[in-house]
């Protein structure tokens, strides 16, 4: 019996350097769009845990209503799942975590708050070459952390200053441009450079009165010994590191074709 059986068909995605971009009420601020963010395409090897910013959430919905992904126009079903998610909601997700899920590969979605409000990239580059696959496939390692708690919320302050926010956007393009070009120097000062943006940005991201792990000490520690570091999302979820050595205690990914 697959494990798939199980735990459902439905990919996952990683969300790499420049999220919270494809968030209208930081992009329409951004002096320079667009502003850029990355994804992964991941298939569903193991069961990531849920509230750790794999986007377990609208991947539940997508296995509910779906089961599979359907085999359509996949801005067509990005735009009926974020739909299906976001109905009625006061503060939607963000269109990233559809795309993630339904793109296979690596993706750099391009946002920019004067098209379609800036709720759907103006651009998607995606790449699925085998070899820069590969290349992820051996540098990126996953340690579970801490799910987000009970109470947590990222938005309670907000300093949305617009050079940060151009910072955050380019984090994104350079971190594509980094993983398309097999550099993990880049790489890794893109992840770096984006957990800059999100303390600066909104603080609560990494400090908030529920959490009840330093995930920013965790994270400095993997930063200065590794290319570069960064969370899966708010709060903890899993730390990404990326590296050319064996990273103790992480956990491998393997890329959507």
């Amino acid at each position: 019996m697959e494990l798939t059986s199980v735990i459902g068909r439905i990919p996952y995605r990683m969300a790499l350097a420049g999220g919270w971009i494809d968030q209208p009420f930081v992009s329409e601020l951004n002096p320079t769009p667009p502003g850029s963010m990355v994804v992964v395409g991941l298939q569903p090897t193991v069961r990531y845990m849920e509230r750790c910013g794999m986007a377990t959430g609208t991947r539940n919905i997508a296995w509910r209503v779906w089961g599979e992904l359907p085999d359509r126009d996949p801005a067509e079903v990005t735009r009926e799942l974020y739909r299906l998610e976001n109905e009625g909601r006061p503060e939607p997700s963000g269109s990233q975590d559809m795309i993630g899920l339904i793109y296979p590969g690596v993706c750099r979605l391009d946002y920019d708050a004067s098209i379609e409000g800036g709720y759907f990239p103006s651009h998607i580059e995606c790449c699925r070459d085998e070899a820069v696959a590969r290349w992820i496939e051996d540098v990126f390692y996953l340690i579970p952390v801490c799910p987000r708690p009970d109470g947590y919320g990222p938005l309670g302050i907000k300093n949305l200053d617009v050079e940060w926010v151009r910072r955050l956007g380019q984090s994104g393009r350079d971190c594509y441009d980094g993983i398309v070009n097999r550099d993990i120097a880049r790489l890794g000062a893109s992840m770096n450079e984006c957990m800059a943006c999100w303390a600066a940005l909104l603080p609560h991201v990494v400090r908030h009165p529920t959490l009840t792990v330093d995930i920013v000490a965790l994270l400095e520690w993997y930063q200065q010994r590794y290319p570069g570091a960064m969370y899966s999302g708010c709060g903890g979820g899993y730390l990404f590191v990326v590296s050319e050595t064996p990273v103790p205690g992480g956990a491998k990914v393997q890329v959507r074709r």
